[in-house]
């Protein structure tokens, strides 16, 4: 609860000038899309998963960002570590989410 609690307070991360920063941002806002289904788990107890394998895009997106960290200069290093936090938060919201489901589920 406290990671979504977090995550739902957290501002959305900005991107940089180089464009693989700004297609990173582009897949966070579908990822964040796709998490979104948590709220209605929270709030209603109705678990219905997205569609698509959130876990496996996320963690493609997060080694995405480390390459690009890896690669950039300081302000690029700086939006890639909030960037990189908040899939990796994103990560764990959606995982305890399939966790609890499958509790509630049985």
């Amino acid at each position: 609860m406290d990671a979504y609690t977090l995550w739902r307070s957290l501002p959305f991360p900005r991107s940089g000038p180089l464009e693989e920063s700004i297609t990173i941002r582009s897949d966070l806002a579908l990822a964040d899309e796709y998490v979104t289904t948590v709220i209605r788990f929270v709030e209603r107890g109705i678990f219905k998963p997205a569609v698509p394998d959130v876990l496996a895009f996320l963690e493609e997106v997060l080694e995405r960002i480390e390459r690009l960290s890896d690669n950039g200069g300081p302000e690029t290093q700086e939006i890639a570590r909030s960037q990189h936090a908040y899939a990796a938060l994103m990560h764990v919201v959606y995982s305890k989410f399939l966790e609890a489901g499958a509790e509630q589920e049985g």
